[in-house]
């Protein structure tokens, strides 16, 4: 299945002529070195994974958790008395709509928490996407999430190309949330029923499909001569900001 898997990303890139994706695709599947043991000195597992989960606690953890625990206090009180527009049944879950999402599902991926991937989902008896639609549905319904729903892994990731040939730290990890599989369809779910309401502004480049660094650096530059064409002098201010997107609180 794996194999299968590997075979049928290379040869979707070479059909769109691809070249990054079937590269990126060939060197994780075929150019894999030997793993990495050491980190921070230590080649015991069970100290790098507390070490791990010691680094990942506090880069995943707000700066200030009283300032934290007030905004989201005003945050519950600001939505005590909302009430939304009536959900008509054009939004509605329904049996289709999740069949098309397991279906679109990528395959070849890591397992969730209790071992469920996308082929489970796929291979399943067909009565699955039936009962999973009443779900979601049910969850619309009763403003309820599953507990079950908000729990993943996480998989370290090095950040340096060159981290077989260096001591590494904690610090020179990624960490890759492995979310749970019924959650991913229900989000997708959500996404395409609710996705036209959920707008940002023109001027944010990051973490949106299509838009990548050199429409931020088109922008710039378009700032930039705009400005000294007119005989005005620009400065340019970077700010790099330390683990900002892990820290955001999603209350503000």
């Amino acid at each position: 299945m794996e194999l299968d898997a590997y075979s049928n990303e290379l040869h979707e890139a070479l059909i769109k002529k691809d070249n990054t994706a079937f590269w990126n695709s060939w060197r994780s599947k075929f150019e894999i070195k030997s793993k990495c043991s050491q980190v921070d000195g230590c080649v015991d597992s069970a100290v790098i994974a507390d070490k791990f989960a010691s680094h990942f606690q506090s880069v995943f953890s707000c700066n200030d958790p009283i300032k934290a625990e007030s905004i989201r206090q005003e945050f519950v009180l600001s939505s005590v008395n909302y009430c939304g527009l009536p959900l008509i049944k054009e939004y509605y879950i329904d049996t289709e709509l999740v069949s098309k999402t397991v279906a679109n599902m990528k395959r070849g991926k890591a397992g969730d928490i209790d071992g469920i991937s996308a082929e489970h989902l796929l291979f399943c008896h067909p009565c699955l996407p039936c009962l999973l639609a009443k779900l979601f549905q049910l969850m619309i319904f009763s403003s309820y999430i599953p507990e079950g729903f908000r729990y993943s892994y996480i998989v370290p990731i090095p950040k340096p190309k060159d981290h077989f040939s260096k001591s590494l730290t904690c610090d020179d990890f990624r960490g890759i949330a492995i979310s749970p599989t019924f959650s991913k369809v229900f989000e997708y779910c959500i996404l395409d029923r609710f996705g036209y309401f959920l707008n940002t502004s023109d001027n944010q480049f990051g973490f949106k499909k299509g838009i990548g660094c050199n429409f931020a650096i088109r922008v710039v530059r378009n700032v930039v001569e705009n400005y000294t064409k007119g005989g005005t002098t620009v400065n340019l201010c970077a700010l790099d900001l330390s683990k900002a997107f892990d820290k955001v609180n999603h209350q503000v």
